[in-house]
């Protein structure tokens, strides 16, 4: 019999446009195979042997009008393992193509992520929920359509913690285990191992990539690419859309539009935080400017704008933390040249990606000057003033999260700057520098002349300490995820221990908040994460 709160998952609203509209794959058996003249295939979730509940996301629950009790039912868990499915749900895999590293792949698809459908809630906002390891699909190529628990612990506790810092992101619903084993590779080395499984349900208005475009595009259907295009705008940006209801050049170039400006405005708050994505490829790229596949991401511990955290990119670097902007305005060359059959024009599109260099740029110094708790950007003082302090930190290895939240320790106390001890402008920064000697006697003077330097520009604006300090720690995080943070979470729950991933989850939703009782979770890499593999880089075996 039911309890109350399980009938709560019988009332999700399903409305699954994505497969009513857009052409299936007409058959239906589930084996690897190339997906032509179709946007998606169907296929269903493999059951597991023994699917437990480790986290759930509360307010993602609350979106879809879930109470703690029915995050907490067997039933929740039996469904989003995909053991169960509701009367509604449409289960289906994306195809889709995309570059990886800078070259074409071809077909790529869904090959761990079967969508369960879309969900309408109840303030009419559209989620697709999605279960990622919950088995094989047609676009699985050589891979099993599992994920082991890792890299699923980092998903799910990623994706909500970039929600809470403010950065446009897919959500994380629920994290299971799945009470199997899975053959993974971790370090490519022709050592695999048996992991424990595990499944997250994704959340997003939206899983629709710039390769869902390109594949199309790429085969000459034309026309189907006509009604993914059609069936986008109609979905996600109904805005743009005519009142008439007519899909014009215009319309199509005004989406790619928005499209630069939503990526570039993502792209600028991972800089902000300093998140580095580690596989910016085409197929991981939302349509709606979202963070989406959370593989061998990284935080930037000591500052280093050449760092990646991907060991598949570790020679060439293309996904540094430096080189991401660059990257997504590749990338949307990319997803113009896959859309163009439908304008036949190329200046529109050139003038699009001119105007992301320019909103990301602008955008970009406007967040610098808010970190450093200046009223606006002023270019005739403050490139050269950021330029400066971006050269000492990497110069000092300096931990990024608490230099710039300490920095909002500076006091313009009504001293005059010049009587002001070079010690006592240094105290509170002294945390944020790695190893325990770290300043040299020219890095010394270098950062001093810098701190004096700055404190004159913060005069200039006049804001009283308080304001300047809550708008500081407003943009400037105290609690991120950092790496050896999760990996230690990951540690005690693969030996069954989940209370750390919860702990960092309720950690992670106030990242903003001063959290006298969770000081240990803001501290900087300790020594031996230094180069610990899950610590310092990650392969894309999940």
């Amino acid at each position: 019999m039911l309890t109350p709160s399980d009938k709560t998952l019988d009332t999700l609203n399903f409305d699954n446009r994505f497969t009513r509209e857009l052409p299936a794959d007409p058959a239906l058996a589930n084996h690897r195979r190339e997906v032509t003249g179709a946007c998606y295939s169907r296929v269903k979730p493999k059951k597991m042997a023994n699917p437990a509940l480790v986290a759930y996301a509360r307010e993602m629950a609350e979106a879809l009008g879930f109470s703690p009790e029915t995050c907490e039912s067997e039933r929740f868990t039996e469904i989003f393992s995909g053991n169960r499915l509701l009367p509604g749900m449409d289960p289906y895999a994306m195809c889709y193509g995309g570059h990886q590293f800078g070259n074409w792949a071809g077909q790529l698809g869904d090959g761990r992520a079967i969508n369960l459908g879309e969900v309408v809630n109840q303030h009419g906002n559209r989620w697709a929920l999605q279960l990622k390891g919950a088995g094989p699909t047609p676009y699985s190529r050589m891979a099993d359509g599992f994920a082991v628990l890792r890299s699923s612990v980092r998903e799910f506790l990623c994706s909500e913690a970039m929600f809470h810092l403010g950065v446009p992101t897919t959500r994380a619903l629920s994290l299971v285990t799945t009470g199997e084993t899975v053959m993974r590779d971790m370090f490519y080395d022709g050592h695999p191992q048996q992991e424990p499984g595990a499944i997250v349900c994704r959340a997003a208005p939206s899983f629709t990539r710039f390769g869902n475009f390109q594949i199309l595009a790429a085969r000459g259907e034309t026309e189907i690419l006509k009604q993914l295009a059609d069936y986008t705008l109609r979905t996600d940006f109904p805005h743009l859309v005519q009142s008439s209801g007519e899909i014009s050049k215009e319309t199509i170039l005004a989406w790619f539009d928005e499209v630069c400006q939503k990526t570039a405005e993502m792209i600028v708050h991972w800089m902000r935080v300093g998140f580095v994505h580690g596989v910016m490829n085409t197929d991981n790229m939302s349509i709606l400017g979202l963070t989406i596949d959370y593989g061998p991401y990284g935080w930037i511990d000591h500052y280093d704008p050449n760092w990646t955290p991907n060991t598949t990119d570790a020679q060439g670097r293309r996904y540094r933390f430096s080189h991401q902007p660059q990257i997504a305005q590749w990338n949307l060359l990319q997803l113009a040249y896959a859309i163009h059959p439908l304008v036949g024009e190329t200046e529109p599109f050139e003038a699009s990606l001119n105007q992301y260099a320019q909103t990301y740029e602008s955008q970009w110094q406007l967040m610098m000057a808010q970190k450093l708790g200046l009223k606006t950007y002023d270019p005739e003082s403050d490139e050269s003033l950021i330029s400066d302090l971006l050269s000492l930190l990497q110069m000092l290895e300096t931990d990024m999260t608490i230099f710039f939240r300490n920095l909002a320790h500076m006091d313009l106390n009504g001293t005059p700057i010049k009587e002001v001890t070079d010690d006592a402008l240094m105290t509170p920064l002294l945390e944020a520098y790695y190893g325990s000697d770290p300043l040299s006697e020219t890095h010394r003077t270098k950062t001093t002349a810098w701190l004096r330097q700055y404190l004159t520009r913060l005069q200039t604006d006049g804001l009283e300490n308080d304001i300047r300090r809550k708008k500081m720690n407003a943009v400037n995080p105290k609690y991120v995820l950092r790496n050896y943070l999760a990996q230690l979470a990951i540690d005690k729950s693969e030996q069954g221990d989940h209370t750390m991933v919860n702990d960092l989850l309720e950690v992670l939703r106030r990242p903003y908040d001063e959290q006298p009782k969770n000081e240990q979770y803001a501290k900087k890499r300790p020594d031996w994460a230094r180069t610990r593999a899950g610590c310092s880089m990650l392969s894309c075996s999940s």
